[in-house]
């Protein structure tokens, strides 16, 4: 039989659990079971049902129980001094009392007092720190773009991110019990000097991806248009019409060499107003990205294992999407228009590309699966993960996100 949680002790009985023990009693029911059916001592079934049948009440009598240290009035000012200085924790809170009234209070106790009006000591909520002149330009902004619809489907979002070996959080939690606070399974290591890292950067649009660059040591104007804007951001921007740029207003970003490498390029800029990181919708790309790194099991011991495991490939990014098709070197317009058809059918799309294939990992072995409908049954194609490229460009089709490989995996396997 499982073993049943202990109640805390000193918890009071509610009204319903004594009008379920009276009824119980009254149904023939033993005080045994009665105990057993509302996980109560049977002294306290027996106390309740003595109270019931001598005095005709359920309720306690006034004033039973441990009394209170503090009034009402007290707990009021309590609520004040707390909304006053909302960090000041519960000892803090207990020295400024002694002090005001004279009178000692433990931490516990006013503790308990502001969890009884609703108090709950709980993580703030940080932010970046910002100026007046910070809110006007970021509210000005908002106002000059609040009536943009399709128009945002033409800006390219870009960031720079930094990703550490050893990263956590703040989610991570332990389960222990008391006076297990030292075992060594309830301890998360944490490095005192400065973490080794990898320094990406990457833009996203409405329907695709950029390529994810790395960035190794510092970012000046001169390597910012040598090794991102030139290789990458450029001939992005250059296959959406109409594209319109994003970026913060970093110093490398800002420089007049780079400002003019704009003009030169007839690259459209979007006015970003300062210290606003949190309005750029490639911020949550990074959340996302740093999740998975800390979910991932396996040690990682230098910067260049972390920048393989950030481009770790998959046959599945996000679902299957028409979005995701791009033509390659050699384009087949009759396979990709196809693949377009077929992909808005995510239930055929699941049988013809089993979805739980990983491409890289401990179990993977180089092969993968998919399924074809011919001749009136159902046929499995299996083939190596080797495709053919041209300056380290896929000849056939592609998908639009780097790591997704469903696109060309496909292809390889019908023919």
């Amino acid at each position: 039989m499982p073993r049943r949680r202990k109640r805390a002790r000193f918890e009071q009985l509610t009204e319903f659990e004594r009008g379920r023990i009276i009824g119980l009693r009254e149904a023939g029911l033993s005080y045994r079971a009665v105990s057993s059916r509302v996980q109560r001592n049977s002294s306290t079934v027996m106390r309740v049902w003595k109270q019931w049948t001598d005095e005709c009440r359920t309720t306690r009598k006034s004033g039973s129980g441990p009394r209170n240290v503090t009034s009402a009035r007290d707990d009021r000012h309590l609520v004040r001094m707390a909304r006053t200085d909302r960090t000041a924790s519960s000892r803090q809170l207990a020295a400024l009392w002694s002090i005001a009234t004279g009178v000692s209070l433990c931490a516990s106790s006013i503790r308990r007092r502001l969890l009884q009006c609703g108090l709950r000591a709980r993580t703030p909520l940080y932010r970046i720190p910002l100026t007046h002149d910070h809110r006007r330009l970021r509210l000005q902004w908002a106002n000059q773009h609040r009536d943009w619809r399709a128009d945002w489907q033409h800006v390219v979002f870009s960031d720079e991110s930094r990703f550490n070996l050893w990263y956590h959080d703040g989610r991570i939690r332990v389960r222990r019990y008391a006076g297990e606070r030292h075992l060594p399974e309830c301890i998360i290591e944490r490095h005192s000097g400065r973490t080794p890292g990898v320094m990406v950067w990457g833009a996203i649009a409405y329907h695709r991806r950029s390529q994810l660059l790395r960035i190794v040591g510092n970012l000046n104007s001169n390597r910012y248009i040598r090794e991102v804007l030139q290789p990458e951001a450029v001939p992005f921007l250059q296959s959406l019409p109409g594209a319109v740029f994003q970026q913060d207003n970093a110093r490398p970003h800002t420089a007049r060499i780079v400002k003019s490498f704009f003009a030169a390029q007839q690259v459209q800029l979007l006015p970003w107003p300062a210290c606003s990181p949190d309005m750029s919708p490639i911020e949550h790309v990074w959340d996302v990205i740093g999740r998975r790194l800390a979910r991932d099991p396996r040690p990682v011991a230098s910067a260049d294992e972390l920048w393989e495991l950030t481009l770790r490939p998959e046959l599945l990014v996000d679902g299957v999407s028409r979005h995701d098709i791009v033509q390659g070197v050699l384009a087949d317009c009759w396979f990709l228009s196809s693949c377009a058809a077929v992909a808005q059918r995510p239930d055929l799309m699941e049988k013809v590309i089993p979805s739980n294939q990983p491409l890289s990992g401990e179990g993977y072995k180089g092969i993968v699966t998919f399924r074809f409908w011919r001749f009136g049954h159902w046929i499995t194609v299996y083939i190596d993960d080797l495709l053919p490229t041209k300056k380290r460009k896929l000849i056939f089709s592609r998908s639009s996100e780097p790591r997704e490989f469903w696109v060309s995996l496909l292809e390889k396997a019908y023919a």
